[in-house]
């Protein structure tokens, strides 16, 4: 479609004034977006193979795969939100780091009272309601989970993910962080430390009978081929505007069909005669479905929310809720102490990945330690370096922390555990608010189980910190009290550490190969509704502890996969 660029007010000034007061999201939607005219000629001749409702990971997986089968499928993608970040924060400058939270995150439902006089868990974390959703404010964390720890899965789906780990790894750009940067030297990346650390836990891992097994952390970087270029982390919104400029030169010349993205265009409802989707109601008009079919790639809760109140007499929806739990501890060990001190550069990074599960529940009361090792000499120096390159923002070393510890290794440990997928005191149900992009309650009560795999977790912390990292054994390592904020011989007390906020929610449209369980089938259709498929965590049957992007990407190309044949 054309844009509106041949208009006398676009014209240089002649013969009158050009906008005297254009927005960024002018700009965005005059160059990649839908502009008004777009719109309207969309509403009412255009038909799509695709309509995709959200556009972060999954929704990126899903176009990428289809149009690289065929670039003639048309697809048309629904954001809620407009343009806010073009990538990852820590690859912009220092003060962006200041966009996480706040009001970049939304929470698109009430917390029931209970909730909130939990002794640990009050709240889950939001969304954020932008062009690329969490992908330009997430950790970047991409462990492919094992057969294991998908615990409770169907088979299919198992297979399934497996099938597709190395093409979702490959759109991702996953790179284990024991071989990023590693042919340069003095760079503020992953050198002696990674490697000396990384041989540590997987020689001494099996004195502590919770771990399961440990690696270097698999993270999604934005240039993993180019080696003189810092470590960064990888984001939606550029590689999805690559995907629709290539679209648009293929258009031009007659070898494919335009993507069309659409932003600030919220949708309220699926409007359906029967068990069949007709048309969408919006918050910019009412746009019909045709024959396309509906991919819901707009995380977990919206979607529930969306599904609660387009066809309410589905069974299931909602009833199962999953998320992770978090506990974060700072610690620090004398570099002196390391056997290889004398070979760390004057700024170091380490991360490592370790699995565990509570030994009575097994694989059904996983968790993991996300752990990041950092040695810095000069603070005052590297500061700006070490802060951008953190692979962790779940928890990551402050200033303060890194200033009053040049002569150590400050170990953050970013600990999360599995909520009981069985809780029936866990939902998330319709309530009566006249909103219907709002009008859910979540609750979220912590049971018996839960408290054990979180001792676990916390146990299994401070003992690979004291009997594994640290070369002198327990009294030399020291830990960050939140409250006298400094650093103290004595662990700190579980209300400092444990987290109020729940991450990684999930399961409440979970997959099912059962007539009667779940709410979506193994072809990641809803059940007894057509042409509606749903991505995301809201998939999973449980929610283990593993970090869930790799999983939810390799499982959207299948979905892609199998709606191209």
């Amino acid at each position: 479609m054309k844009k509106n660029d041949h208009s006398a007010n676009y014209n240089y000034g002649f013969p009158t004034p050009g906008p005297q007061q254009p927005t960024g999201q002018d700009v965005m939607n005059h160059v990649f977006f839908t502009t008004q005219s777009d719109w309207k000629n969309i509403r009412e001749t255009e038909q799509f193979d695709f309509i995709v409702i959200g556009s972060s990971f999954c929704c990126l997986a899903f176009v990428e795969r289809t149009l690289t089968k065929n670039p003639f499928v048309k697809i048309l993608i629904l954001e809620r939100g407009e343009f806010f970040l073009p990538e990852h924060f820590q690859n912009l400058p220092l003060p962006y780091k200041q966009t996480l939270g706040g009001l970049s995150e939304t929470y698109p439902w009430t917390l029931s009272k209970k909730t909130t006089e939990g002794e640990y868990i009050k709240w889950q974390h939001g969304m954020l309601p932008f062009f690329g959703g969490r992908s330009t404010l997430w950790s970047a964390w991409c462990p492919r989970p094992t057969k294991e720890e998908m615990i409770n899965w169907p088979k299919e789906v198992i297979a399934n993910a497996h099938n597709y780990f190395a093409t979702a790894e490959k759109l991702l750009n996953v790179v284990p962080t024991d071989q990023i940067d590693s042919p340069i030297k003095n760079k503020p990346v992953y050198g002696v430390l990674q490697k000396e650390i990384q041989q540590k836990l997987a020689k001494n891992s099996f004195k502590i009978k919770e771990i399961t097994r440990t690696f270097a952390a698999p993270l999604a970087v934005k240039t993993p081929d180019v080696v003189d270029l810092d470590f960064s982390k990888f984001s939606v919104p550029g590689k999805l505007l690559e995907i629709a400029e290539k679209q648009k030169e293929l258009f031009k010349k007659g070898e494919g069909a335009l993507v069309h993205i659409v932003t600030n265009c919220l949708v309220n409802k699926i409007i359906a005669q029967g068990n069949c989707p007709t048309a969408l109601d919006t918050s910019r008009g009412i746009v019909s479905i045709g024959d396309a079919k509906l991919i819901l790639a707009m995380g977990t809760l919206p979607p529930t929310t969306l599904i609660q109140n387009s066809f309410p007499k589905l069974e299931n929806v909602g009833k199962r809720f999953t998320s992770h739990f978090v506990s974060a501890i700072i610690a620090r060990i004398p570099r002196a102490h390391f056997d290889f001190a004398h070979e760390v550069a004057e700024l170091e990074l380490g991360a490592f990945y370790i699995a565990g599960v509570n030994p009575e529940r097994g694989h059904e009361g996983q968790f993991h330690i996300q752990l990041t090792a950092l040695s810095d000499k000069n603070p005052s120096k590297n500061i700006k370096t070490a802060l951008i390159n953190m692979p962790d923002v779940v928890a990551s070393a402050t200033k303060e922390q890194l200033l009053t510890s040049k002569d150590h290794v400050v170990f953050v440990c970013a600990t999360l555990g599995e909520l009981d997928y069985k809780n029936k005191q866990n939902w998330f149900s319709k309530n009566a608010d006249l909103d219907p992009t709002t009008n859910a309650t979540l609750q979220v009560i912590a049971n018996t189980n839960d408290m054990k795999v979180w001792n676990s977790m916390d146990k299994t912390t401070f003992e690979t910190l004291e009997e594994i990292l640290s070369p002198k054994g327990k009294k030399m390592v020291e830990y960050w009290d939140t409250k006298t904020e400094n650093w103290e011989e004595q662990r700190p007390t579980s209300k400092s550490y444990r987290v109020p906020a729940l991450v990684h929610e999930a399961s409440t449209l979970w997959i099912s190969d059962e007539k009667d369980e779940g709410v979506v089938d193994v072809n990641y259709k809803l059940k007894n509704i057509e042409n509606v498929y749903v991505t995301g965590a809201a998939l999973w049957p449980t929610g283990a502890s593993w970090n869930p992007t790799l999983t939810m990407v390799a499982l959207a190309q299948h979905l892609a996969d199998n709606l191209s044949k």
